[in-house]
């Protein structure tokens, strides 16, 4: 008992140093990057035993705790905005092609399993990854479920920088086009949707007191139940299943948006799900690392230059109108929801001198930056991943 709880204080110790640095950096530095290299030192110095998530307790947790999280993820989705920014899923889905042709291409350098392990990784987060790293450690292929990893932890990075730079340049422009009074009709659209935002009543508001923390948790677990009993009926990946039964749920207005949040267990979860990433690194010697340095640096290359070259250069980017919201849109895949709203959040109130201004640039940037991470991270890459993990 005390070995269980001192190997889970250390995990959690991780992960909350990766928090801290991720708050007092604000985000520049992110806290899976921070937990992950953590946790890969101190397998490399041996300061932690390779089984450490089995002896915290955290691995069986784990395996449960997936379909828990999608499910939930799933209630997020509106797909009434989906719909209404069909132009920006295409893009995103097109753009998410992109990855996958580009790092298809890079095989001969990076290797087939690393690859296959990789597009769904770059396509999304942390249920993509660990659909792929746990299928590559299961079927023996440690090195790629090492690069998985390491994939996700610095992806955030690569999206980050040119997010922010293609988006301040569309928020000026949008500002711009405001100030000479050409730009009205945005305004009056992002107080319209606000309007009847707050009109909406659903079975949850109406019932909300009855959403308790354990109702909430009751619920996504038997969405989760469901998920892999059609599994075992079907043959469809539990993640794709229990994501369609969330989108039901939610867009029926049956339970909160994010019920693991609502129900303060959203934070415990993920902790879970992240957790079943670490073993992946347990076995990674110096020498690996300095090759996947090499295998990450290549790969994310390629993914920027094709991104840069057929969404940006070529006439693609017209779907959504503008070449820099193009390009912002094709890397939300990278960040995902909540990441890109914060992002876009960051770039209204750089960019604008005053409320009006503000709601002007997040009714172009908003519903693009976010509707885009939803649709690759929280949707289309869990589906992906439920579809390449056959191939590995």
């Amino acid at each position: 008992m005390l070995e269980m709880v001192s190997m889970l204080l250390i995990v959690v110790g991780v992960f909350a140093l990766g928090d801290f640095c991720g708050v007092i950096t604000k985000a520049r530095l992110s806290s899976v990057f921070v937990a992950l290299i953590t946790m890969l030192i101190l397998f490399m110095t041996g300061l932690v035993p390779v089984d450490i998530i089995k002896k915290a307790g955290l691995s069986e947790i784990a395996r449960w705790g997936s379909p828990i999280l999608v499910f939930s993820m799933g209630t997020m989705i509106n797909v009434k905005q989906l719909a209404n920014e069909w132009r920006t899923v295409l893009m995103s889905l097109i753009s998410m092609l992109v990855v996958v042709v580009v790092v298809l291409a890079v095989i001969p350098i990076i290797g087939k399993d690393v690859a296959i392990v990789a597009i769904p990784i770059i396509n999304g987060g942390i249920i993509a990854t660990n659909i792929m790293t746990t299928a590559a450690m299961d079927k023996g292929l440690e090195t790629a479920a090492a690069a998985g990893a390491l994939f996700y932890a610095v992806q955030k990075f690569v999206g980050t920088v040119p997010a922010s730079y293609f988006g301040l340049k569309e928020a000026h422009l949008i500002v711009d086009e405001f100030r000479k009074g050409n730009s009205q009709g945005l305004l009056e659209k992002a107080n319209k949707e606000e309007e009847e935002k707050n009109a909406v009543e659903t079975f949850f508001t109406k019932h909300k007191t009855y959403y308790t923390p354990f109702m909430c948790f009751g619920i996504a677990a038997f969405g989760a139940y469901i998920a892999v009993f059609l599994q075992s009926v079907t043959g469809l990946h539990n993640s794709i299943l229990a994501l369609i039964l969330g989108v039901i749920a939610g867009g029926l207005g049956l339970v909160p948006t994010n019920i693991l949040e609502h129900g303060k267990s959203s934070g415990f979860i993920t902790m879970t799900v992240f957790a079943a990433i670490i073993p992946s690194l347990a076995k990674i010697e110096f020498v690996d690392l300095l090759g996947m340095g090499g295998t990450l640096a290549i790969t994310f290359a390629a993914v920027l230059l094709g991104v840069y070259v057929l969404i940006y250069l070529l006439p693609t980017w017209k779907l959504v109108g503008s070449r820099n919201l193009a390009f912002g849109i094709a890397m939300a895949q990278l960040m995902g929801f909540p990441a890109t709203y914060l992002v876009a959040n960051e770039i209204a109130t750089a960019v604008s001198e005053n409320e009006d201004e503000y709601k002007v640039i997040m009714a172009k940037l908003g519903p693009a930056y976010v509707v885009s991470g939803m649709a690759s991270v929280t949707t289309l890459s869990i589906v992906i991943a439920g579809i390449m993990v056959n191939y590995l």
